[in-house]
């Protein structure tokens, strides 16, 4: 019983459910209104009627790690007592497939943004592109872009931009990139596979890596296809499993991914590239 509604058994399944499981993000929505699109689907299946504002309240659900509106892939959602696992997965390992495209920078560094800038690129080889993705791998610096969700004085930086104020870009930072490698180079575009820690920014990277070859770059296209051992191929739920069966059946799958085996353990001393995800 909550706020003196009597709930029926889907109800009790849906605030029964608990921990970490993984949806598919599509293009185009931000992940706050994937996550509510969410949220009032397993309310709605569960017979919940909710007044606007304490839909929050009701069901407790948060997700891992923002995927920007333009990308799509893998969206790790807790629910219940598994929000508070969430913060693993900000710092925990990623995998992104992005398509660049040579030739052209823009405000945002990717393909939503006001073209800054267009500059030759013919003179790129795929060699070239090699070479300069070697500088990009390991323990690097990186400038987070102007456009993010990163906040100042609790503000995001996104939000202030667009209001038109003068915003300081964020002082380069320490990240990890654990592997990258070019999959596909058809001039203006190429597509990279980047395995990387918490807090990169591949649009960064993207345009990064246009700048060391001088041109420009932004990008394209972006798919998250893991995060921490959640993958888009086998662990991802598309909107039509959005349904409380689906996600108690994918909760249980996932709790087996999660639990600090000791096959983690040994993980963590061998591969310090590694990030076993530990649950609390």
């Amino acid at each position: 019983e909550a706020g003196g509604v009597m709930f029926g058994k889907s109800a009790d399944k849906l605030f029964s459910l608990s921990g970490l499981f993984a949806v598919y993000k599509p293009k185009g929505p931000t992940s706050a209104a994937v996550l509510n699109l969410l949220k009032e689907r397993l309310l709605a299946e569960a017979g919940v009627q909710t007044d606007g504002n304490k839909r929050n309240q009701v069901l407790k659900i948060g997700h891992g790690g923002t995927l920007d509106s333009a990308a799509a892939g893998v969206l790790v959602v807790g629910i219940g007592k598994g929000t508070k696992m969430l913060s693993t997965m900000l710092t925990g390992s990623k995998k992104y497939t992005a398509i660049g495209l040579l030739g052209k920078a823009t405000d945002t560094l990717d393909a939503t943004g006001k073209v800054t800038e267009e500059k030759p690129y013919d003179q790129i080889t795929k060699g070239d592109l090699e070479n300069v993705l070697q500088k990009f791998t390991g323990d690097i610096m990186q400038v987070p872009p102007l456009y993010s969700a990163l906040k100042k004085d609790g503000e995001r930086l996104s939000t202030l931009v667009k209001r038109g104020e003068a915003v300081e870009a964020k002082p380069a930072r320490p990240v990890k990139v654990y592997s990258l490698s070019l999959q596909q180079f058809q001039p203006p575009l190429f597509t990279l596979d980047v395995e990387c820690g918490g807090g990169f920014y591949v649009r960064s990277l993207v345009s990064d890596i246009g700048k060391e070859l001088s041109t420009c770059a932004v990008m394209q296209e972006l798919t998250r296809t893991k995060q921490g051992p959640f993958t888009l191929e086998e662990h991802a739920l598309y909107e039509d499993k959005w349904t409380i069966d689906e996600i108690a059946r994918s909760l249980e799958h996932c709790t087996s991914l999660l639990s600090g085996e000791p096959a983690h353990k040994k993980l963590k001393t061998e591969h310090p590239g590694e990030t076993a995800v530990s649950c609390e």
